[in-house]
Order: structure tokens, then sequence, then C-alpha cells
């Protein structure tokens, strides 16, 4: 018999909201080991933008580096997606797109090429339970969601097999400085 393959699944954005804007630092592989526990890990995929440098090139190249830093962990993907640039009154704020679908479109597709048995979706994005079900129901795969207290929907949670409340297990995986 095999071991349960796993796949993860990391909403960028919604995680750094999370994490990294609250100063703490993600040790990522052991992120990874602590939602896989003894089961295979797959990959993981890391969905975010790049910054715009022309708004502040100390934090581009900070993001860049840590970008090179998780594509060099074994098994990590990372996803690039569009970061565009809104006026919102007098200011610009910025967006992240494509995020979302990306990741639907490789959690769907993984369910379909067999990759994995169980997804895990690192996000509080309720965008993603109409493919959570399908993933669930056509292709019979688990699916658990890893969430923070704060950001989390309950649409997200009661659509997955399971949930992981990261908050509860957050020394395990970060820094705090």
């Amino acid at each position: 018999m095999h071991k349960e393959r796993v796949a993860i699944f990391i909403d960028g954005s919604n995680f750094y909201y999370s994490t990294a804007k609250k100063g703490k630092k993600v040790k990522f592989n052991k992120l990874a080991n602590e939602l896989v526990g003894d089961r295979e890990l797959v990959n993981v995929y890391y969905y975010g933008a790049p910054l715009d440098i022309k708004t502040d090139a100390k934090k581009y190249w900070a993001h860049h580096r840590f970008l090179n830093m998780l594509k060099e962990i074994p098994k990590f993907k990372v996803i690039l997606c569009n970061l565009k640039k809104i006026k919102s009154g007098g200011d610009f704020v910025y967006i992240v797109k494509g995020d979302d679908v990306k990741l639907s479109n490789n959690l769907l597709m993984g369910a379909v090429d067999d990759l994995y048995d169980t997804a895990i979706v690192v996000s509080g994005d309720e965008d993603f339970v109409d493919s959570i079900k399908i993933v669930r129901e056509r292709y019979k795969k688990k699916v658990e969601n890893a969430y923070f207290s704060r950001s989390s929907s309950s649409n997200l949670r009661k659509a997955c097999d399971s949930t992981i409340n990261l908050n509860k297990i957050l020394k395990r995986f970060v820094d705090e400085e």
C-alpha cells in the first residue's frame, strides 16, 4: 500500500497578511512538514506576484529574494501572478490578480491527473469552494483547509474534509523576531 500523497496550495497574499505583515518569519519547509506529517509530500505551490520595482526598489528586491528562497526548497513551485495597480482616492493600491484562478486550476488538474490523494489549501478565501467541491465529489480526493482564524471563511472550512487552525501550530513553523 502506498503512502498518502499530499499537495499543498498556498494563497500567498492571504498567507502574507496573516504572517509576514505581522512580523512573523515563516520557515516554509517546516510548515510543509507540519502539514504533511507522515504522509508523502508531492509538491507545494505558492501563488504570488512580483512587487512593483518603481514603487519601492528595496521591497521589490527583498520580495525577489524571498521568492528565490522558496524556489530553492525541494518540491516548492512558485506560481507568479499579476500585480495590478489601482487608483483608490488619492493613493494607489496593488491587487494580486489571477492567483485564485491559477490555484483552482492546479487543484482541479492535479485531481484530474491523479497527482495527489489529499490537497491542503492554505487560505481563508471562499473563492475556492466550488473547485474543492468538484475535487471531492467527482475525483474523490480529500481536501484539508489550513487557515488563520482572522482571515478564514467558514464556507471554505465547511467545504473541506478537515481543517487545520494555523494559529494553534504557529510556533512550530515561525521564528518569532
